[in-house]
Formats: structure tokens, C-alpha cells, sequence
């Protein structure tokens, strides 16, 4: 049992308040999925030949700012990122594939939650509310976001097996039961 909440705003005066109006109905799906939770936000797409990753560690004391130093030294591209909590949204100059070699090399206990434009992809093992409060996702700006609470019944509780799942680039997938092949599906 998962709860699978999305939000779509058709008017762009609204997004400046997008994870303000998420917020309440991702908690909302607190007792369908009170082991983990994430999201999935469109926001501020970055330019053409740049890409942005979602980074994500197990804990919040994972040195980013040496790992970032570090990929700009292998890549020496311009970069700009910026940490939330346990994940880092990484906007980089750059083609995708370089990144994530340079990625899987200098650091591969950090996964890759997401990369493309616009998507971020951000999720953990609590309730809804303490995700939400965790990424500060009322104050997200954005033009839509799928949302997913988690009840685990087959697999343990963990951050992989949050959703949402990255399909491809600006791409993801949340579902309700069991679906184990979600990647050779897209």
C-alpha cells in the first residue's frame, strides 16, 4: 500500500507557491506510506549544454563541498550547486555522461537521484511530514511534482527503495505494487 499524490499548475503565477500547495497533500498520504517518502519537482530549468543532478548520500555529514571541488577539478567546467539536507542539486556545464563516470569514480556511495533540465528528484526514510520539513519543500518553486509515500510489504525500508525512480532524463516513475524492472520499462 503507497499513496502516489501530483500537482500540475497550469498557471505560472502559482509556482513560486507550488511546494507550499504540495506540501499538505503529500502528508496527507501519511497513512498509506508512513515508512518513506519523496518527490519529484520541475523547477528552474538550466540552460542549453548545461545538465542538473540530484546527489543524494546516506547522511547529511557527507562532505559535498569536497566532492564537488574534486569533479570541478576533473571536469574544470563551470558548475554551481548548492546542498539540501542529504542531497545536492549539481547544474553543471557539461554532458551528462562525463559527469556520472566522474561521479562513479570520486564518490559511489552517492547516488544519482535524477539529472536532465528541470527535474530534482528528493526522498528518505521517515513520515511524509518529516521529508517535507528534511528538504524544505514549502518553499519549492516549480511548475509540477509527483509525490509517493511508501509502505514497505516486500523489501526493507530504504532510501533506494523511495520513490520516486529516475527513468531517464528529466524522467521518473512512482507506482503503487510491485514493479521491479521500472528501468528496462521506460
Amino acid at each position: 500500500m503507497c499513496g502516489i499524490v501530483g500537482l500540475y499548475l497550469k498557471n505560472p503565477a502559482l509556482e513560486s507557491q507550488l511546494g507550499r500547495l504540495f506540501e499538505p497533500m503529500l502528508e496527507a498520504m501519511t497513512d498509506r506510506g508512513p515508512d518513506s517518502a519523496g518527490f519529484a519537482i520541475y523547477g528552474d530549468e538550466v540552460a542549453q549544454g548545461w545538465v542538473k543532478l540530484t546527489l543524494q548520500a546516506t547522511t547529511e555529514q557527507y562532505d559535498f563541498k569536497a566532492l564537488i571541488a574534486a569533479l570541478q577539478s576533473r571536469l574544470d567546467a563551470p558548475l554551481d550547486w548548492f546542498q539540501n539536507a542529504s542531497a545536492v542539486v549539481l547544474k553543471i556545464q557539461a554532458e551528462e555522461a562525463p559527469v556520472r563516470a566522474a561521479l562513479a569514480q570520486l564518490a559511489p556511495t552517492v547516488r544519482i537521484m535524477s539529472a536532465g533540465q528541470s527535474i530534482e528528484i528528493l526522498k528518505g526514510m521517515g513520515l511524509p511530514r518529516e521529508i517535507s520539513e528534511r528538504f524544505g519543500l514549502a518553499s519549492m518553486k516549480g511548475s509540477h511534482i509527483i509525490g509517493h509515500t511508501r509502505m514497505a510489504t516486500e523489501s526493507a525500508v530504504t532510501m533506494e527503495g523511495s520513490h520516486p525512480f529516475s527513468t531517464g532524463s528529466d524522467l521518473c516513475l512512482v507506482h503503487n505494487g510491485s514493479l521491479s524492472n521500472h528501468f528496462r520499462l521506460r
